[in-house]
Parts: C-alpha cells; sequence; structure tokens
C-alpha cells in the first residue's frame, strides 16, 4: 500500500498570500503538490459553507492564508476571516472533522519562504492526522 498522501485545500488571499506563493514559485522553492491553491480577492470573502465543502468533498485539509492584520487590501477582510475561521473551528467536530485539519496563516507578499515552510508544515501535520474520514466513507 503506498504512502498516504493528503489532499490539501487552500484559500489564499490574491494581495498577500498568492502573490508570497508566486515568489515561492519563481523562487524554486519547494512547497507540497497536493495542496489545491484557490486564489480568493480576500480571505474575508471565504464564506464558511466553501470550507465545509471541501471537507465534505473529500479534502484532508484546509488552509485559510491572508495577509497580516491591519495589512489587508480592503481594511478589515482579515479580522473577518479570523472570526470566520474561529466558529468553524468551534462547529466542525459536528460535521465529524478535527478541528486540527483547519488553519488560518497570516502571510506577506514577500514571504515565500516562510509560505512554502507553513504548507510543509501543514501538510505533515495533516499526513499526521491520516486520511478524513468522509474521504474513507465516500464511494467512488
Amino acid at each position: 500500500m503506498s504512502e498516504f498522501e493528503p489532499t490539501i485545500v487552500a484559500f489564499f488571499c490574491n494581495w498577500c498570500t498568492y502573490t508570497a506563493a508566486d515568489l515561492a514559485g519563481t523562487s524554486r522553492l519547494s512547497y507540497p503538490y497536493n495542496i489545491r491553491i484557490i486564489r480568493v480577492m480576500c480571505t474575508g470573502m471565504v464564506d464558511p459553507q466553501y470550507v465545509i465543502k471541501a471537507f465534505l468533498e473529500g479534502a484532508d485539509g484546509v488552509l485559510v492564508s491572508g495577509c497580516r492584520p491591519g495589512d489587508c487590501h480592503y481594511i478589515n477582510g482579515n479580522y473577518k476571516a479570523r472570526r470566520r475561521i474561529k466558529l468553524l473551528k468551534e462547529i466542525l467536530p459536528q460535521f465529524g472533522f478535527d478541528q486540527q485539519r483547519l488553519r488560518l496563516t497570516w502571510i506577506g507578499a514577500s514571504d515565500g519562504v516562510h509560505l512554502a515552510e507553513i504548507m510543509r508544515t501543514f501538510t505533515g501535520q495533516i499526513k499526521a492526522l491520516g486520511p478524513s474520514q468522509t474521504k474513507l466513507k465516500m464511494v467512488i
């Protein structure tokens, strides 16, 4: 049997984290191939139902990453994201998901090295948790 490789959905802010991901790529920094990046204009626009849908569709982990507090292009979008993620972490167990499968981070546009490290670390944490129970119950 092959080693478990998690599927991770990442919602990245257009202004900071997505730019950092681009910088990481152009700098030839390695980060896990199994992270599916979705560019959003702001993490404040990541509706909780998108996160829950990602889990229900078989994601093993979800990473939401945006501008540092105080640096949001839309003024307070990252504060809105922080409130939503806090609420999501409280209700995820009701859906049968471990809170550790959801992570919120703040990344500056020039932090490509830091972003690559976060993606490697998060992938390792999700690997340690094992496959999502939803994925195991899915009939393909």
